[in-house]
């Protein structure tokens, strides 16, 4: 398959400018970017689609840049949006350029040949001076055809916010973005979201117009849930590919507890995994969809490109603590994240220190109603501490009953669990 060829397999392929793109691609190197928006210091899940585009023609023998909106992020792209976006510092966006260049360094390769770049928008829009970008710029740009912007006509008709003039131009400075870019770096090709369609227009006219060169545009599929609903959110928000913001536990069961109705479109936008895998994983959530194939081989993949093997091997283990697996050598802010919606008692730190007997404490902490009900437990084999079964009544609980220095996990039968935090 050509690169497009694949693309539109992966279904991530949602308008092309040209018709002959696809036989420039295959006939020559070309230079190509995609933005990214710099409001916050982390990218989310769906910051990667337009990432894997870039890895994908990288691998193709084409050379990416990484354009970060620190220009562009002072004023904020309309597109999408109901209310005009707050406007962020230079400082508060360089920040959050330094966090998306580690991010996007976990998925581009910024060594060898065709070496991705990263560049930052305010390199040049910052030194534009008003009057000479009217002057030279805006005179191509007519405000009949901007009002006609979906993203513009909607603020338009929204009488309680509107449109601010700021945001209004925000679709000449991206169209300068790929002047420039044509310009300095012989970037012939843009993509983004198609969202994004008119700004990627509007460059490309602007393109011709100054410098007399034919460049393309690309967009890719907004991504969606089967049925209809937002992608990249859960109940506590975003998941971001920031470990301090998601952690990789939560990362993964994002990923792992998709539905079936998504998982392979999701295997095909966010995973270098071959087509062949692809459709046998297909065929086991088909045949076997209470195995989770799919879903295992996707959690992995997305979790070990972003957070690294280490981060995976950590993850898997705290899933498998779950259901009674080894809870040994799961740091305390994991197992908070694992057993986040477990009741939880506070032990005191003497009662360790004093090894006091382990059923009174439980007792004593609620979970238990009474000892005879405890020693009931111990006695059918259903308790556990720290995934080891108490095997005696009279059981202590001391130093090596610790987890961590402030917790201990109790479990009850196969799924019962409570945390026992020591103060």
């Amino acid at each position: 398959m050509t690169l497009l060829d694949e693309l539109s397999w992966r279904e991530a392929l949602h308008q092309t400018t040209h018709p002959e793109l696809n036989q420039v691609l295959e006939k020559e190197p070309v230079t190509l970017y995609a933005g990214f928006d710099p409001t916050a210091d982390s990218l989310h899940v769906g910051s990667m689609v337009p990432m894997m585009g870039l890895a994908r023609f990288q691998r193709a023998g084409h050379t990416p840049i990484a354009l970060v909106g620190g220009g562009t992020g002072l004023i904020g792209d309309p597109s999408g949006k109901s209310a005009e976006r707050t406007l962020l510092d230079r400082d508060a966006v360089e920040h959050n350029c330094a966090g998306i260049r580690r991010q996007l360094e976990r998925i581009l390769d910024f060594s060898g040949t065709n070496a991705a770049r990263m560049l930052n928008n305010a390199d040049w829009l910052c030194e534009l001076k008003l009057l000479e970008f009217l002057r030279d710029i805006g005179k191509y740009f007519s405000v009949n055809a901007m009002l006609q912007k979906d993203s513009v006509r909607q603020r338009l008709q929204d009488r309680d916010h509107g449109i601010s003039y700021t945001e209004f131009t925000y679709s000449l400075l991206q169209a300068y973005d790929f002047l420039h870019l044509c310009r300095e770096y012989d970037c012939r090709l843009q993509i983004g979201g198609s969202d994004q369609w008119g700004n990627i227009v509007a460059g490309m006219d602007l393109t011709r117009r100054l410098l007399s060169r034919e460049t393309w545009g690309a967009t890719f599929p907004l991504v969606t849930k089967a049925d209809g609903s937002k992608f990249g959110k859960s109940e506590a928000g975003n998941i971001w590919l920031d470990a301090k913001r998601t952690s990789p536990y939560r990362f993964y069961q994002f990923w792992i507890n998709q539905a079936d109705a998504d998982v392979v479109r999701y295997l095909k936008y966010f995973t270098f995994l071959s087509q062949e895998e692809i459709e046998s994983l297909g065929q086991q959530t088909v045949a076997e969809p209470h195995k989770r194939a799919a879903q295992t081989r996707l959690a992995e993949e997305v979790t070990a490109m972003v957070h690294g093997d280490d981060a995976l091997a950590n993850a898997k283990q705290a899933t498998q603590a779950l259901f009674g697996g080894d809870l040994r050598g799961l740091d305390e802010a994991t197992l908070n994240e694992v057993f986040l919606e477990a009741p939880s008692s506070e032990v005191p730190g003497s009662a360790v220190a004093e090894s006091q007997p382990l059923l009174d404490v439980l007792v004593r902490a609620g979970v238990f109603a009474s000892k005879g009900e405890a020693r009931r437990m111990v006695k059918n084999g259903g308790l556990y501490l720290n995934g080891l079964r108490v095997e005696a009544e009279d059981a202590k609980l001391n130093e090596a009953a610790r987890l961590t220095e402030g917790m201990a996990v109790v479990r009850k039968g196969k799924k019962n669990y409570h945390l026992l935090r020591f103060v």
